[in-house]
C-alpha cells in the first residue's frame, strides 16, 4: 500500500486536482506536539547544583572504570587511580547532598512547601489579615467623610 492510497489520493488524481478537493484531503498529523509539562521547572539554583551533581558523579563512574581498568592490566597507575576514586566518590556524595539541601533551602526561603503549619503559610495569612483590617479602615474612614458632606450641622 503506497502513502497515497493510505491517504485517500492518487498521484495522478491529485496533480489535476481541483482547490475544492484539495481542501477536503485530510491534514497529515503534526510532527511535533506540545503537552502541558506535568511537573513545574526547578529553579535556577536548584537546577544549577543537579547539573554540577551528574557532572561530578558521571566522572567518578569514568574515574572508577579507569582504575578497574589499569587494575586488571597491572599498571602503576592503578594505585592513585583508585585513591582519586575514593577521593571523587566522597565529592559526588558531598555534590548529591548539595542539590538536596539547596532545593530544601530554596523551599524555605520562597514558601514552596506543603505542610499546612508552614512559616510561610502563616506570613501569608498575616499579610492577608493585615491588608484585610486596612481596607475596613479606608472604608470606615471613607463612610465617616460622606456622612458628614453637604451639611453644615448635624441639628
Amino acid at each position: 500500500m503506497d502513502t497515497d492510497e493510505r491517504r485517500g489520493t492518487t498521484g495522478s488524481s491529485a496533480a489535476g486536482a481541483s482547490p475544492a478537493a484539495m481542501a477536503g484531503a485530510r491534514i497529515p498529523r503534526q510532527l511535533w506536539v506540545e503537552e502541558p509539562a506535568v511537573r513545574r521547572r526547578m529553579p535556577d539554583p536548584v537546577r544549577t547544583a543537579a547539573v554540577r551533581a551528574v557532572l561530578v558523579m558521571s566522572l567518578t563512574i569514568i574515574q572508577a572504570l579507569v582504575a578497574f581498568l589499569c587494575t586488571l592490566a597491572g599498571s602503576w597507575l592503578a594505585f592513585p587511580m583508585v585513591l582519586g576514586g575514593v577521593a571523587s566518590t566522597v565529592v559526588a556524595t558531598w555534590s548529591v547532598l548539595d542539590v538536596w539541601v539547596t532545593r530544601q533551602v530554596w523551599n524555605q526561603r520562597n514558601g514552596v512547601v506543603s505542610v499546612p503549619s508552614s512559616t510561610a503559610r502563616q506570613m501569608r495569612r498575616e499579610r492577608r489579615i493585615a491588608k484585610r483590617t486596612a481596607r475596613a479602615r479606608a472604608r470606615r474612614e471613607a463612610r465617616i467623610r460622606r456622612r458628614g458632606e453637604g451639611r453644615l450641622s448635624r441639628a
